[in-house]
């Protein structure tokens, strides 16, 4: 039995490599580091937003003759249409820019009315990075540059409205309904594993 053979059968050596190799599992599992590469993009339409086609062009018949009218025959006249009213569409309350935290973070923040009454935050043109357990949060807290930044959105009152679905593109986050929107001034691209902020955006009312 060589050397190596003697200190693998020691049973120290066995436990410092099971130890190691449960730390590597342990250290790719919470940090996720592929992920940094892998860039997932989701792009979602306004909700309740309606887009009417164009009308086509009406193309008359073609006839053989060209028709007439009796002269003793009234020429009908056309009874107007109604025209339908139309529900509210969606409506900006509030709204403002993506800075960057931890990670490179761009994109424009829209707080939304429906029609119906609801409420979601619309993010638009998002560019982040990717990384575990990213979180959509709406917070209370300060938006301030750089690493005083970081860490202040789970210091207050936050909501979790889900997973972050992609890390590039525009996607909408429904308000539950007993969540009030005005007691909220801001949104974060929160990563719950290690409670940091990737980007946020200060909600500016009336934009």
């Amino acid at each position: 039995m060589g050397r190596v053979g003697k200190l693998l059968g020691r049973p120290w050596v066995i436990g410092m490599l099971v130890v190691a190799v449960v730390g590597v599992g342990s250290g790719l599992y919470w940090f996720q580091p592929w992920k940094l590469w892998q860039d997932e993009r989701v792009d979602e339409a306004l909700p309740g937003l309606v887009v009417t086609p164009e009308p086509e062009a009406s193309v008359p018949p073609e006839t053989d003759a060209p028709s007439r009218t009796p002269a003793s025959t009234p020429t009908p006249t056309p009874t107007p249409t109604p025209t339908p009213t139309s529900e509210p569409g969606p409506r900006t309350v509030a709204g403002g820019e993506l800075i960057s935290h931890e990670h490179a973070t761009s994109g424009t923040v829209k707080l939304v009315r429906l029609a119906d009454g609801s409420h979601v935050v619309r993010l638009e043109n998002l560019d982040t990075s990717n990384g575990p357990d990213l979180r959509v949060w709406l917070t209370d807290a300060p938006v301030k540059e750089g690493r005083a930044g970081w860490h202040v959105f789970d210091d207050g009152a936050y909501v979790s409205l889900g997973k972050l679905k992609g890390n590039k593109g525009s996607q909408n986050y429904t308000l539950p309904a007993d969540v009030d929107p005005a007691d909220f001034t801001s949104v974060s691209i929160w990563c719950d594993r290690f409670d940091v902020s990737f980007g946020a955006a200060e909600l500016a009312r009336g934009v």
